[in-house]
């Protein structure tokens, strides 16, 4: 599909970045002529915006799966009237000056420079372009009257798009 839209039209771009880095903080281009990889690439750093793959708070090599943290001045500074997830997500910056957004995105390091996304390290999920932790689903179920315990989970619908599915036990 990728090589028939860049021979189609003579460039294909695909973008990566959380909200939190003013939406992209990637960037991977192919044009007309350009070998296809078989899995898409999220890129490298756009200008003024770092990306580094961590394993905790150690870099990791090329082909180690680990966390895409970014820094840079498109950064935001944290979330509004949430002090806690803000001083989990923005982390002081062990390798520059300012802070760092951990994404919970895993990724690695190609050959090439270019980042490869591999998957979430959480449960997150995003349904209908809204992020989504199914934890916090299954905590708001559980504290409603007579819900003894409960659990939220993503799966296609009948239409084959993803959804939400709550149970519960009273």
């Amino acid at each position: 599909i990728v090589e028939q839209a860049v021979a189609r039209t003579q460039c294909y771009v695909n973008a990566y970045g959380p909200s939190e880095s003013t939406i992209s903080s990637t960037h991977w281009q192919a044009v007309a002529g350009d070998e296809i990889p078989h899995t898409i690439p999220i890129g490298k750093a756009i200008p003024n915006t770092r990306a580094y793959v961590l394993d905790g708070t150690e870099m990791c090599g090329v082909g180690v799966p680990g966390e895409l943290c970014v820094s840079g001045i498109g950064l935001a500074r944290g979330y509004l009237n949430r002090p806690e997830l803000t001083a989990e997500k923005f982390v002081p910056n062990p390798y520059e000056e300012g802070l760092m957004y951990r994404t919970g995105d895993l990724v690695r390091w190609k050959a090439d420079g270019n980042l490869e996304f591999l998957g979430r390290l959480d449960d997150q999920v995003k349904i209908r372009g809204y992020r989504i932790e199914p934890g916090e689903v299954e905590t708001a179920l559980r504290e409603l009257p007579g819900i003894r315990t409960a659990a939220a989970v993503a799966r296609p619908d009948s239409r084959g798009e993803t959804a939400l599915y709550g149970y519960y036990v009273t």
